[in-house]
């Protein structure tokens, strides 16, 4: 933290009540079902990023931070169930973790003036915040996921993908159905053909899919997938010897969990990040340190440095620069779920931002306006080495086309704003 944020937090600290007060954040957990695995893992780097700044800082602007856990078992009425029994705690913001609970959310978060952050999920139209006022999604969405898969495959093939077969196999819900306008405007845009492969919940079974593709054999498989879907894909790509290079599942298909079990043929798997992981990062030795030593762990440890552990504790160091911009931006530190909105509202994240949390370069460069709650839409391309049992980046990060994305968030999110009786309208 710099000195100019630690005397500013020092006069917020004076400031404020002298009857103890908390900074709540709920989170929606899920350690239990087909989707744990990737569940878990992410609430462990959530939480244990909150513990830290308890441990160290005494919170955050001197306010503790309260946690309160609410197991969805990724079951959207469940999830619902979840906002409802812990809204009246004062929560500042919901990180649903789920497509399904978030689309179940916007109204009622909109309603109660409680933000969402969908951080690479949910509606990709909510960037644009002139209709979402309280919904966010930086640093990418959905549909930047997509251009950016197709972005490095242009790269790959000398820029043209002209004539080429490219599958999406997805996760038949509303979050795998999420790329396919984007993909459709892409394929159109660069001559590839688009196979559309569905698998229903949760994915233990698929092996027609896979039989589809050894038959077809597309040029590039790109997976929306969640859970043990993830798993059983990467094993039946294997099975068929499709080349795993060639294979390439976007930021919910890309953690250790989702190539373990296929041994060593997953070697040479892709996928995309919205951050970049690296286990020597200065902030996981002071929460083994401060949290875990002191048996304040969410988790049992096993998870610390791991793709989803640490997009968990990403997710948290958002959220944590967010509150403090409120703070700031207040010149309170016991702040409402409204000013928490108007802190992701004027979020800044720069390069000596990521420094002061311990985690040089964890994620990109952005920044957020009432315009555009999206951010940056940038990704990089990962790659599993299985000697050396992690995913290695491919790539610095890649931009998705605006010129394809820019005008689809506002046409969805204008065809919202007219279903719902919105005025669009920044302040």
């Amino acid at each position: 933290m710099t000195m100019k944020k630690l005397a500013a937090m020092a006069a917020l600290t004076l400031a404020a009540a002298p009857a103890a007060a908390e900074l709540v954040i709920p989170d929606l957990s899920y350690r239990t079902g087909p989707y744990a695995a990737g569940g878990t893992p992410f609430s462990d780097g959530y939480q244990d990023y909150f513990a830290l700044l308890n441990a160290r800082d005494g919170g955050i602007g001197g306010e503790e931070i309260r946690l309160i856990e609410c197991e969805t078992a990724y079951d959207t009425e469940r999830g619902v169930e979840c906002y409802e029994s812990t809204k009246g705690e004062g929560a500042l913001v919901y990180q649903p973790l789920s497509t399904g609970i978030t689309y179940q959310l916007i109204p009622k978060a909109e309603a109660d003036g409680i933000p969402l952050h969908t951080m690479g999920y949910g509606r990709t139209s909510a960037a644009n915040g002139a209709v979402f006022g309280n919904v966010f999604n930086y640093p990418a969405n959905y549909w930047d996921a997509a251009s950016v898969a197709i972005n490095y495959l242009l790269d790959q093939n000398d820029g043209s993908l002209e004539g080429k077969t490219i599958a999406l196999v997805y996760h038949n819900s509303a979050y795998g159905k999420e790329p396919i306008r984007t993909l459709e405007e892409l394929a159109e845009m660069h001559g590839f053909n688009l196979t559309q492969i569905a698998v229903d919940h949760p994915g233990q079974e698929q092996k027609s899919q896979w039989l589809q593709i050894r038959r077809e054999r597309p040029d590039y498989v790109i997976m929306w997938g969640w859970g043990v879907m993830n798993q059983v894909a990467v094993q039946e790509a294997a099975n068929i010897g499709y080349p795993m290079d060639q294979f390439i599942g976007n930021w919910w298909a890309g953690a250790e969990h989702d190539v373990t079990p296929a041994g060593a043929a997953a070697d040479g798997y892709l996928s995309l990040n919205m951050n970049r992981i690296n286990p020597d990062y200065p902030v996981f030795d002071e929460i083994r340190t401060l949290v875990h030593d002191a048996g304040n762990a969410a988790g049992d440890g096993s998870h610390v440095g791991s793709v989803l552990y640490t997009r968990g504790m990403y997710a948290a160091m958002l959220a944590a620069e967010a509150i403090e911009t409120a703070q700031e931006i207040h010149g309170v530190s016991e702040i409402t779920p409204a000013m928490m909105r108007d802190g992701m509202e004027a979020l800044e994240v720069t390069e000596a931002t990521m420094e002061e949390w311990g985690a040089p370069g964890i994620g990109p460069v952005f920044s957020v306006s009432c315009a555009d709650h999206g951010g940056s839409g940038l990704g990089i391309v990962q790659q599993w080495d299985a000697d050396a049992g992690q995913f290695v980046a491919l790539t610095d990060y890649i931009a998705p086309d605006d010129s394809v994305i820019e005008p689809l968030v506002e046409e969805d999110s204008m065809a919202y704003a007219a279903e719902n009786g919105i005025e669009p309208g920044c302040n």
